[in-house]
Formats: structure tokens, C-alpha cells, sequence
């Protein structure tokens, strides 16, 4: 059975290396291509496909996982698969939440990344090793484990928003904005904006500019 392919990228580069390496598997069929997160929903849609991969960062507009909980919200949907450079805890809870199917890092060898479409295709979930330890980890560990709500606001204060601005951001109160850094501070053993930022990019739990 052909597993028919949409690629989801703002990097054209990037784009033309993915269908190189996919091109070579005799199963695999790139249908549509996406430079954005929105044209990736359309096409989804619109189009034939198996699988999604799907990049989180786009630039201005709408982000991978927006878009991926847009598209596997659909009756029938196309599985997804996000391929990415970011191994965050942030990024990878933000993905399994909208819906993803898997997550790979795009320095993963052709082979695991065939593996994987191959594995979503099939409707099981494709997750690559560094990210699996980082879930288990997690779970290990659950009372010091930050949770994506607090995730979402150290990243908007690592982005450099105000209380008041991630307040609208994430339509919170400040009054639950202050209380979800409060238990940051906590888990992370820090008493300041500066030094949780500092810690959680050190754990790799959040991106930093």
C-alpha cells in the first residue's frame, strides 16, 4: 500500500531534502507541499493524504501544533507526524496534546524516519528514542514534573511577555498567571523570572530566543 505524504515546512531546503530522502522508498508518494502551518490545514483537508509531517516552528502565523490539532480533529483524518528540531519538554507535550501521531527530530537517520511515517501510517504512535526518555522521565517523576499549562507560561516569560501580557495571551487572570509561576519557582528551586527561565533551558523543558 502507497502511504501518500504532505510536507509541512517554511524552508524550501528543507523541503526538497525531506521528498529526496522519501522519494526513495518505493511506498512512500509526496503529494502536496506547505510552506506554512495554515496552507498545511488546507491541504490536509483537500488532498489524498496518509501522513503529515509536520514542522512546529513557521514563523509568523500559526504554529505546527495548532495546526496539528486542527487537522487530526477531522473525521478520517491524516495521521501526523511532527519533525522538528526542538526536543523541549514545551514542544513535545504541546504536539502530543494537539494530537501527533509522533515526533522525530530531523537529525534522525533516512531509515528511522521511513520507520516512523511507516508506524504512523499504520495508526501507532512513532516517537524518537531521545523523546521517549524525556516523556518517561516525566512521568517518572510527576510531583517535580512542570505541568504544559506552566510549560506555556515559562515560555511566554522566557519570549519576554509581561504577567499582564501572557494573561491575554492564554486568557488567564494574572492573579492564575502569578500563582502558575509561584509553582514553578517551587519545582525548579529558584525565586526569580530570570533564574526559572535560566534552569528550565538548561533542562531543555522550554526554547529560549
Amino acid at each position: 500500500m502507497t502511504v501518500r505524504l504532505l510536507l509541512a515546512d517554511d524552508h524550501p531546503v528543507v523541503r526538497a531534502g525531506l521528498r529526496a530522502v522519501l522519494d526513495t522508498e518505493a511506498d512512500f508518494e509526496v503529494v502536496a507541499e506547505a510552506a506554512t502551518a495554515e496552507r498545511a490545514v488546507e491541504l490536509a483537508a483537500r488532498e489524498p493524504v496518509d501522513v503529515v509531517l509536520m514542522d512546529l516552528q513557521f514563523g509568523p502565523g500559526m504554529h505546527g501544533s495548532e495546526a496539528t490539532a486542527l487537522i487530526t480533529s477531522r473525521p478520517g483524518a491524516p495521521r501526523v507526524l511532527v519533525l522538528t528540531t526542538y526536543d523541549t519538554d514545551a514542544d513535545i507535550l504541546a504536539a502530543v496534546e494537539a494530537g501527533a501521531a509522533g515526533y522525530l527530530l530531523k537529525d534522525a537517520p533516512p531509515e528511522e524516519l521511513a520507520a516512523a511515517v511507516r508506524t504512523a501510517a499504520a495508526g501507532r504512535s512513532a516517537l524518537a528514542p531521545a523523546v521517549a526518555l524525556r516523556l518517561m522521565d516525566r512521568m517518572r517523576t510527576p510531583a517535580e514534573a512542570l505541568t504544559k499549562r506552566e510549560l506555556e507560561v515559562l515560555q511566554l516569560v522566557a519570549d519576554g511577555l509581561s504577567n499582564q501580557q501572557i494573561s491575554k495571551r492564554l486568557f488567564l487572570s494574572q492573579a492564575t498567571v502569578k500563582s502558575h509561576l509561584v509553582h514553578v519557582y517551587a519545582k525548579l528551586g529558584v525565586d526569580s523570572r530570570t533564574a526559572a527561565v535560566a534552569a528550565a533551558a538548561t533542562r531543555r523543558l522550554i526554547r529560549t530566543p
